[in-house]
C-alpha cells in the first residue's frame, strides 16, 4: 500500500524553530511550507524549498490567517472573498519562491485555526477549496479525514489527500483533541507507530475513547516542534517501511491522482 508522511516546516517565528527542518526532510516525503501569514520569510522559504528539492520532497504552501502573532492559531470571521483572497496569495507567494529554485507546488494544506475552523465549517472549506482551484485545479487539497474540509475538496472534484496525524489524538467526532487538554498529543514513537499503524489497517481514526471511525488515509502528518520530532518521525518512516508500505510524494500517490 502506497502512504505518504507530510510535515509543516518552515515556520520560522517567535513560536518555532526550524533546527529540525533539514534532518525531517530526509525522512518525510512532502512539505508543507509557511507563507508567511503566521510564520516564516523568503529566506526561510528558499531554503526550505532547496533542501526539499535535494531530498526529492515534494512541496505545497501552508496557509493561515494573518496572525504571526498567534502562530496562527486565534479563529476569525472573514468574509468568503477574504478567505479565497488569502489563500491565493499564499499560494502566489510559495510558487514565486519555487520557481527560483526551479519546483512546482504540488499541494495546499491549511494551517492552524484555519484548518481547525475548516474542518467544521463547509462553506469556509468551501472557500479554501474555490481559491484553490480558481489558482490551479491540479493542485492537491491535503485535508484532515472525515471532516467538512474533506467533503468540500470532493464535492468541488479536487484532487484530495485524506491526512491523519501520527502525533495526535481524536475526539469522538472525528476532530483533533485540543491542545490545551492533557490528551493532545501522542509522543512516544512506539505508541506514535502503532496509532498509524492501527489506522492504516483499519482505514479509520483512533479515538481517544476506542472509537474507530471509517475512513480514507493517504497521509500522516509528523509535526517537527517536539524534542523528539526527528526521533520519532525517522522511528515512523522504518515502522511503515517494514510493514511493507511504499512512501511517496503526495503527487505520486495514486489514489490521490
Amino acid at each position: 500500500m502506497e502512504v505518504n508522511i507530510n510535515s509543516d516546516l518552515g515556520e520560522s517565528s517567535k513560536f518555532h524553530s526550524t533546527e529540525n527542518d533539514p534532518a525531517l526532510l530526509k525522512i518525510v516525503n512532502s512539505a508543507n511550507i509557511a507563507c508567511g501569514y503566521h510564520a516564516g520569510d523568503e529566506e526561510t522559504m528558499q531554503r526550505t524549498i532547496k533542501i526539499s528539492k535535494d531530498n526529492g520532497v515534494s512541496i505545497g504552501s501552508h496557509p493561515s490567517f494573518m496572525d504571526r502573532e498567534n502562530f496562527g492559531r486565534k479563529r476569525m470571521n472573514l468574509a468568503t472573498h477574504e478567505i479565497i483572497q488569502i489563500v491565493i496569495d499564499q499560494c502566489e507567494v510559495l510558487t514565486k519562491a519555487a520557481d527560483k529554485v526551479g519546483m512546482k507546488m504540488t499541494h495546499v494544506k491549511p494551517h492552524g485555526a484555519l484548518s481547525n475552523m475548516a474542518c467544521e465549517n463547509y462553506e469556509l472549506s468551501l472557500a479554501i477549496g474555490m481559491a484553490i482551484k480558481q489558482f490551479d485545479a491540479n493542485l492537491i487539497f491535503l485535508a484532515h479525514a472525515q471532516t467538512e474540509m474533506e467533503k468540500a475538496a470532493r464535492h468541488l472534484k479536487l484532487k484530495v489527500a485524506c491526512e491523519v496525524f501520527a502525533d495526535r489524538n481524536y475526539e469522538d467526532n472525528g476532530y483533533l483533541v485540543a491542545r490545551s487538554k492533557p490528551n493532545a498529543m501522542i509522543l512516544g514513537r512506539e505508541e506514535s507507530a502503532k496509532h498509524v499503524l492501527k489506522m492504516l489497517e483499519n482505514q479509520a481514526l483512533n479515538c481517544y475513547s476506542g472509537k474507530q471511525i471509517p475512513c480514507d488515509i493517504d497521509s500522516i502528518c509528523v509535526h517537527g516542534d517536539e524534542k523528539t520530532a526527528v526521533e520519532n518521525a525517522k522511528y515512523l518512516r522504518e515502522t511503515l517501511i517494514k510493514n511493507g508500505f511504499k512512501l511517496k510524494p503526495l503527487d505520486q500517490l495514486k489514489r490521490v491522482n
